[in-house]
């Protein structure tokens, strides 16, 4: 048996590096591609210049561009608050509640993946539609002028947003919940607490982790996301991916698309590192 603290024996190793492999190259290694690519100058063809060049990384300091982060940021944060908001209260209900139950709540959950991508994005584009039966009731009673409409807008954004990535939530959360000891809650019961007191400072802190995969798996694909802004949002609620899109399909310029994938994955990474080092000092605490 391997002692503590003398590091991984072979077999650990032997096991890990298929996997390790796995992300060097097909993770790793094109996201290092990409960056070197962003130094590079663009090609008037489309292509990669031969030269190397800061000018794609000056970009960001663009008002517009800065203002388009901002949008991103707010509504990425906005749906990873929504989901969160939805997903802890099922989690808690998916651990507490039978078998039965419990699976068939964790097969519709993932149903929707059976399905196209697209074609869940476009239905939710007839669904919002002006002419669509939900506007049709909302705009009977009352609820939606004449002249309005949902589609086009930031809230149809962050709505189908948070369709998309529910289920991104629930599964860490009920896989943390899953463990949860229950008679803690009981416990903090017995000792006078009430049951949202007891759900907020025992639960909660219960499934940290949980909440935190799920803040990662929700939040950092919502921060990439091109395609749903541009099937259900207008021009007001375009995100930073959508200008990545744009400067790859539409200008043909690489290396600015580059650029911005880069810093986004740059920031991102760096707010992760943060996130992690924060947790293991608290854990060592």
């Amino acid at each position: 048996m391997k002692r503590k603290g003398t590091g991984a024996s072979a077999a650990e190793w032997q096991l890990t590096l298929p996997s390790l492999g796995w992300l060097l190259v097909f993770f790793a290694a094109p996201s290092l591609i990409i960056f070197v690519i962003s130094f590079r100058t663009a090609d008037v063809t489309g292509g990669i210049g031969g030269e190397w060049t800061l000018t794609h990384w000056r970009a960001w300091s663009d008002p517009h561009l800065l203002a388009l982060l901002w949008r991103t940021v707010w509504i990425s944060l906005a749906a990873t608050a929504l989901c969160l908001l939805i997903a802890v209260p099922m989690a808690w209900f998916m651990a507490g509640c039978s078998a039965f139950w419990r699976n068939a709540i964790l097969l519709l959950v993932i149903i929707p993946f059976w399905t196209n991508f697209l074609i869940r994005v476009f239905a939710w584009k007839a669904i919002l539609h002006s002419e669509g039966a939900l506007v049709g009731v909302l705009r009977s009673l009352h609820l939606l002028g004449a002249g309005d409409t949902l589609l086009y807008t930031p809230a149809a954004v962050l709505l189908v947003l948070v369709y998309a990535h529910l289920p991104f939530a629930i599964l860490p959360l009920y896989a943390a919940a899953e463990k949860f000891d229950f008679t803690l809650m009981d416990a903090a019961r017995d000792l006078g607490a009430s049951a949202t007191r007891a759900f907020f400072s025992v639960f909660i802190p219960g499934i940290r982790g949980g909440i935190g995969a799920a803040c990662l798996m929700v939040f950092v694909p919502v921060l990439g996301s091109y395609l749903i802004p541009d099937l259900v949002g207008g021009q007001a609620s375009d995100m930073i991916g959508n200008r990545i899109a744009q400067r790859a399909f539409a200008d043909r310029n690489l290396p600015e698309a580059s650029a911005l994938a880069s810093g986004l994955a740059l920031a991102v990474m760096v707010a992760a590192l943060w996130i992690w080092r924060r947790q293991s000092a608290e854990v060592k605490a």
